[in-house]
């Protein structure tokens, strides 16, 4: 070898050291060979999972001012920060019918203008105080909160009331609001799984106040004025309907005496709280839907059931069962689309426990051709779920998924003022925020397997699969007779059925 070979090989194995170096930094590690592996004692088979932590979560105080205003309170001492939310117990389930979003726009709109203060100039405040405003409704409940230190907390409070009881729904905000909110829901509709979840969700609750679009479509926001605003604004915010969560460095004295400075003359109206429509209804939705994307790069694939509410007694027994399912990277359903098969870059559930209804929904994201074959797994892994038992091992993984998940969800203030308020909102008992992991941990395997048998059962699933449906319909189809088939482009999102009136069916 000359000194020319010599100088270059040299060279080639400083940089192949430099990069591998790199590598490493970056926390990317290169494949060993199984002998040089054996030979370091590196484990096969993942370490168990280690104890549940303790958690220790005051109770919360709660406090109900003469006006009817809920005061909530959690202290966390320590550190001089506080978080405010003020939560409505409303929120889309109360959008009236062809209306879908109002609930959502008006709360979009609260910081956007209020008592003579224009959006930026909100904005500014709340950044003077060291926070900012974030408002947003859900099922069942709109809030808007800020987090700042201990000593500006009576000024964050007197902004808050600001917005929430005195909102301008300046004309040019509502319309710069329903522009953003259509351009986000054509997005939205675009992409195969979100239109199958959303046409899943109607397949569950029917015509229920759950069932519509909580964003709204393009044709409902178009429809919205500022009286529809104003009035759901005059109908929902109000004491008696509302609670304002203070978790942080707070005393329940303290947490009584602010809410009474900045909302004790919030007056109660005569008339009394409106009644919640029902979540759900009859659904005339087909067991199997299938809709043509044409031209869609991938499927979308989501099966859906009926679920229990928040405030049932299985709800933790449901929690867990989720959590098997399809609640994290190493559950069944993306163990067995995504990691055993490939078919999909990640499969998953959520259990959605609400009011009066719920809903569990798994979905994946697919290629057209293979849309029929996931379509068969879930199904396949719902079946599992209810008639086979759950091993010591998987359950422990997925318990502690959970508990950590959990514990994550309390390290901040507005996280716990979230859980709480939650909590708050359905009615169950304040001092469950510190119960959470025991009532994780006693789940066994016999409730997840009686849980499922009654929640999944096959004969109630809606499945959705929305795509170029001229590479999977037939196939479906040809294994699901029952299958009905709709375009796109001819989908009224506001109807129970997805179909204008009198439209045929293929």
């Amino acid at each position: 070898m000359n000194s020319h070979d010599m100088t270059c090989r040299c060279r080639n194995v400083f940089r192949l050291a430099v990069f591998t170096a790199a590598l490493v930094t970056a926390g990317i590690v290169l494949a060993t060979p199984p002998a040089v592996v054996a030979d370091q004692g590196f484990p096969t088979t993942p370490p168990a999972p280690g104890p549940a932590p303790k958690l220790t979560v005051p109770t919360p105080s709660m406090q109900i001012l003469a006006n009817g205003l809920r005061v909530i309170s959690v202290r966390r001492a320590g550190l001089p920060l506080v978080t405010a939310q003020l939560v409505l117990r409303s929120g889309g389930e109360m959008d009236p019918p062809q209306l879908a979003g109002l609930a959502d726009l008006t709360a979009n709109l609260l910081s956007k203008g209020a008592g003579g203060k224009t959006a930026p100039q909100i904005a500014a405040a709340a950044e003077t105080l060291g926070g900012s405003l974030n408002a947003a409704a859900g099922w069942d409940e709109s809030a808007v909160g800020i987090t700042v230190t201990t000593p500006k907390l009576p000024q964050a409070l007197s902004l808050l009331a600001e917005v929430v009881r005195q909102p301008d729904f300046a004309a040019d905000e509502l319309k710069r609001a329903q522009a953003q909110a259509v351009d986000d829901l054509h997005l939205m509709l675009s992409r195969p799984t979100a239109l199958a979840s959303l046409a899943a969700s109607r397949g569950v609750f029917g015509d229920g106040a759950y069932g519509h679009s909580r964003s709204g479509t393009p044709a409902s926001i178009a429809r919205i004025t500022r009286t529809d605003v104003q009035h759901l604004h005059d109908w929902l915010y109000r004491p008696d309907n509302a609670i304002l969560v203070l978790t942080g460095d707070i005393t329940p004295a303290q947490a009584q005496q602010l809410a009474q400075s900045s909302f004790g003359d919030w007056q109660k109206p005569a008339t009394p709280l409106p009644v919640r429509p029902a979540g759900m209804s009859a659904s005339p939705m087909p067991t199997i839907l299938l809709i043509d994307q044409h031209g869609a790069g991938q499927a979308g694939v989501v099966a859906a059931h009926a679920a229990p509410p928040r405030n049932d007694a299985d709800y933790y027994v449901g929690t867990v069962a989720n959590a098997v399912l399809g609640g994290s990277y190493s559950a069944r359903l993306n163990e067995e689309i995504r990691i055993k098969r490939g078919l999909s870059y990640g499969a998953s559930s959520r259990l959605q426990s609400l009011g009066d209804a719920g809903m569990w929904l798994a979905a994946a994201q697919t290629k057209n051709p293979s849309a029929p074959q996931v379509v068969e797994l879930m199904l396949g892994e719902f079946k599992r779920l209810g008639t086979t038992k759950v091993d010591a091992q998987e359950l422990a993984a997925r318990k502690a998924t959970l508990i950590g998940s959990y514990g994550r969800s309390l390290e901040t203030t507005a996280g716990l003022a979230e859980q709480v308020g939650e909590l708050a909102v359905y009615g169950v008992k304040l001092d469950q925020i510190g119960k959470y992991i025991a009532q994780v941990q006693a789940v066994t395997p016999k409730q997840i397997e009686g849980y499922a048998h009654r929640h999944l059962d096959a004969n109630g699933s809606k499945v959705v699969v929305v795509g170029d449906a001229a590479q999977f319909g037939d196939a479906i189809r040809k294994a699901h007779p029952q299958a009905v088939l709709l375009r796109s482009t001819a989908l009224d999102l506001d109807s129970p059925t997805l179909q204008p009136v009198a439209a045929t069916v293929r």
